[in-house]
């Protein structure tokens, strides 16, 4: 049985200009212990998604299961299945966070684990802080507080909408040793982030959306063998040749190509040569799960994958 089974969800919202569809027939399962990346640029409809799930909406079409449990029919035992970490910042400012912590167990019929809240305090490095008021935190402190209180009544699916939005690394490596660490005692979790190198880095398998519908639904170590193999990388001030429009990624002045052999790379270099650019840190690497996201996400390829 899938820790979450997702069958054929579409979401429509009606506006002034008629319906939007957000979601189009999306379909996946994600298995017990499965440690998963749902990916996909702004508007894809991940926290679209994730709110069908948490049964915060309800699908137009479809079905969601954890763990067996439909989400709309029989939403108390599913949401006791679950923990959620939102995106946005929501706390309550009138309780400290150990308080905080011990009101949401009570939510889910939890008494007496102050040895697992403990424990969670001090794996999220909120062991001085667990008698602070929660308007008090900083914005990363508070997003601390949030994960534990996904975590406080042990739940075996854990969803996190992009938990590492706008923190601190120390927090990210804190976070993500002791989500791993669940994960090896056989949580699964469900991933969205904007950070690829997280995705690519813990997710065994990883879904990508556009515009509503899965584009892509592999494993991630077959996503990075369907990428082209090279990427050449360099720094330069000036124009790009027109050789390289639409074939580049420009952040400021780097420049990332695509290159699948050696001659190819030769080919980029003698237009670089005569361009007469003045390029530096000149270096080639592997292709990572960014180049794979920005080719399924570009013009006319995420048909092809589909």
């Amino acid at each position: 049985m899938p820790a979450i089974s997702f069958q054929s969800v579409s979401k429509t919202y009606n506006t002034s200009r008629g319906g939007f569809r957000a979601l189009d027939g999306v379909s996946f399962d994600i298995e017990e212990g499965e440690f998963f990346g749902l990916l996909g640029p702004n508007g894809a409809g991940k926290t679209t998604l994730i709110s069908v799930l948490a049964g915060l909406v309800r699908p137009t079409e479809g079905h969601v299961l954890v763990r067996g449990h439909d989400v709309q029919s029989a939403y108390a035992e599913a949401r006791r299945q679950i923990g959620v970490v939102p995106q946005e910042l929501v706390f309550d400012p009138f309780f400290t966070v150990r308080e905080a912590l011990r009101i949401q167990s009570g939510y889910f019929g939890v008494k007496n684990n102050d040895a697992w809240i403990d424990e969670l305090l001090a794996s999220l490095g909120l062991a001085d802080k667990a008698q602070s008021n929660m308007r008090q935190l900083s914005g990363g402190m508070k997003r601390r507080v949030l994960v534990a209180q996904a975590l406080v009544h042990r739940p075996p699916v854990i969803v996190l909408d992009e938990p590492t939005a706008g923190v601190d690394v120390e927090l990210r490596q804190t976070l993500w040793q002791f989500i791993a660490r669940l994960n090896r005692e056989g949580h699964a979790v469900l991933l969205t982030t904007h950070y690829l190198e997280e995705a690519e880095a813990l997710c065994s398998r990883i879904a990508m959306l556009k515009a509503g519908k899965v584009v892509a639904l592999e494993r991630t170590s077959d996503l990075l063998k369907a990428a082209s193999s090279n990427v050449l990388r360099f720094k330069f001030d000036g124009t790009l040749p027109r050789e390289f429009e639409g074939k580049a990624r420009v952040t400021g002045r780097i420049v990332q190509l695509p290159a699948h052999d050696a001659h190819e790379i030769e080919q980029h270099l003698s237009v670089i040569r005569q361009a007469g650019l003045r390029v530096e840190d000149v270096e080639i690497r592997k292709a990572d799960l960014e180049d794979v996201f920005l080719d399924l996400m570009s013009a006319g390829k995420a048909e092809v994958a589909a």
